[in-house]
């Protein structure tokens, strides 16, 4: 009874945690957008165009005075867009030498959501610091739903989710820790950590219970765990991607001399080539792990029901999901494939992945059916 008593306690404070996660993050999401907003007056944007005026105006009039002339040249750069370099070339001599351009690196990245505005980045590292402390809350609710009922606590699709936001803040707040320009991902991911939280809570929530037998095994905590870790992971990269052909379509309107919306949002994000670069690096780090979880799922399917493989539409969509970001891995070592084609090939690897996440449990009937709802 006192055993029971406990247990109880702990679901129900399992479930304070998570709510008071919840309260952070949403702190945490408006003081990212207070941080973007103060980073706008910041005019970024202004002074970029002002300094790269003024920079050219000093080199063509030395240039003028030393007698040379400037040749633009535009090439292909790996991101999938292009590059224009500026070389001046002696009149007297037919030598050239780069002055300006950054080659295959493309433009350089933005000042970040701060902009140039301290105010905004103070803001900024106070949104950081309330992500973690989320972070934090929120490790310690699905560790606790776990003790709750002495299992690992992603037997259901509640349970499920808390674990994929978990591990989506978790990637954000790694990549966080290993890069300086990856800030401007803070918003995003806490937006999208709170609406899954809040669909977890007033749609898919169960209270804590045992699981069926077929999922009382280590393999759980295996399969289910890097499957989640992959999630966050790809979630991450699927961000970046997006953001990578936001960039890189303002940065060829730029070229072309068009107008641009929010240009001066588009000035604080990391360059194109940047972005193309985090999201397949994530990709490709990600992706042997993805590969060990549908192993796993295949040797747990033998020990519970004799078979490695039955094309059960989880296991069916789990290898359309591997297929696909094998083929858009396959895409970024093929030429003709990288920058824009690439990129569309990883948002629909990243859907395949979420529909079998969310849409094959809850709207398929299978054998993995009694982890739905």
């Amino acid at each position: 009874m006192l055993l029971a008593q406990v247990d109880t306690q702990l679901a129900n404070f399992s479930n304070y945690l998570i709510y008071s996660a919840m309260t952070v993050y949403t702190l945490a999401m408006f003081a990212q957008i207070f941080e973007w907003t103060f980073g706008a007056k910041g005019g970024v944007a202004v002074r970029s165009a002002q300094q790269s005026t003024l920079a050219e105006s000093v080199a063509d009039s030395a240039a003028a005075a030393k007698g040379v002339r400037k040749v633009t040249v535009t090439v292909a750069s790996q991101g999938g867009g292009t590059t224009t370099l500026t070389r001046t070339a002696l009149a007297d001599a037919g030598a050239t030498t780069v002055t300006s351009g950054r080659g295959d690196e493309g433009p350089a990245d933005g000042a970040g959501p701060a902009g140039t505005s301290e105010k905004a980045d103070l803001v900024g590292r106070m949104a950081v610091s309330l992500t973690v402390l989320g972070l934090l809350l929120h490790a310690a609710s699905v560790v606790t739903r776990g003790l709750s009922v002495m299992r690992w606590p992603w037997g259901n699709m509640y349970e499920f989710s808390c674990a994929f936001a978990l591990m989506m803040v978790a990637a954000y707040v790694i990549l966080l820790a290993t890069k300086k320009n990856v800030r401007w991902l803070g918003l995003p991911v806490t937006v999208v950590a709170l609406l899954i939280l809040g669909v977890a809570v007033s749609v898919l929530y169960t209270d804590s219970e045992q699981l069926v037998p077929a999922l009382h095994s280590y393999w759980l905590g295996i399969h289910v765990s890097t499957a989640t870790i992959c999630g966050g992971a790809f979630f991450a990269a699927f961000v970046a991607t997006g953001a990578y052909l936001l960039k890189d379509r303002y940065e060829h309107r730029i070229a072309a001399g068009l107008t641009v919306r929010a240009a001066n949002l588009m000035e604080r994000l990391p360059a194109s080539g940047t972005l193309d670069k985090l999201s397949y690096r994530i990709n490709a780090i990600v992706f042997p792990l993805w590969t060990f979880t549908i192993i796993a799922g295949a040797i747990w399917a033998e020990a519970a029901w004799g078979k490695y493989w039955e094309w059960d539409p989880k296991e069916t969509w789990s290898f359309i999901t591997w297929v696909a970001y094998a083929a858009y891995l396959h895409a970024r070592a093929t030429a003709g494939w990288r920058g824009r084609k690439a990129a569309y090939l990883a948002l629909l690897a990243f859907a395949c992945w979420l529909f079998n996440f969310y849409g094959v449990n809850i709207f398929v009937t299978g054998k993995h059916s009694y982890a739905g709802i």
